[in-house]
């Protein structure tokens, strides 16, 4: 992600993201839903289209409320398909709605969606996706990384020399807590 660290910085979408959101842990449940959903919506496209588009998604997905979003319906499905702001692929819709699902029961079996996601750490890439491909839909290996990168669970979202690094690492993002990383 060298070339992010380089090239982020004072860009309009990119800059804010990068500088503020992008590796640092998230509490949050809707939080850690919009990075996924987000991620899973990138795939085929640039981030910057996902990053323009990103306060239509807030719009389309209720807040990325995991609840809202889990009760859509048909009907929620049409409006969904007909909204120009958002990416409109049905795949990636259903996989919203379905991994909102998920989450919601997520809170019954592990307490939520970042315990699940504690529970599991520290796991290799290829052992996360093979946990993201059981638990979730439309999780590939890059949606994976990015969104385990994104939230803190993998490192590699900065370069060491680049100075938000230093202001993730005072953060202690989970990645950084294990004494030695695992191999795959």
């Amino acid at each position: 992600m060298s070339d992010y660290c380089d090239t982020a910085p004072g860009h309009p979408f990119h800059g804010p993201y990068h500088d503020n959101e992008y590796g640092f842990p998230i509490h949050d449940e809707s939080v850690l839903f919009e990075r996924l959903v987000l991620e899973i919506n990138q795939a085929g496209l640039s981030w910057l289209t996902v990053l323009k588009k990103r306060a239509a998604f807030r719009t389309a997905f209720r807040d990325f409320n995991v609840d809202s979003v889990a009760a859509f319906n048909d009907r929620d499905r049409q409006r969904l398909l007909g909204d120009a702001g958002i990416i409109r692929n049905r795949l990636k819709i259903d996989a919203v709605i379905h991994n909102a699902q998920v989450i919601r029961n997520l809170r019954e079996s592990h307490g939520g969606f970042q315990a699940w996601l504690d529970v599991h750490h520290p796991l290799t890439h290829a052992e996360w996706v093979k946990l993201f491909k059981r638990t979730f839909r439309f999780t590939g290996p890059e949606i994976v990384k990015e969104f385990l990168m994104s939230a803190g669970y993998l490192p590699g979202a900065h370069r060491d020399d680049c100075p938000v690094q230093a202001r993730i690492l005072a953060t202690t993002p989970p990645w950084a807590q294990t004494d030695t990383p695992r191999s795959e």
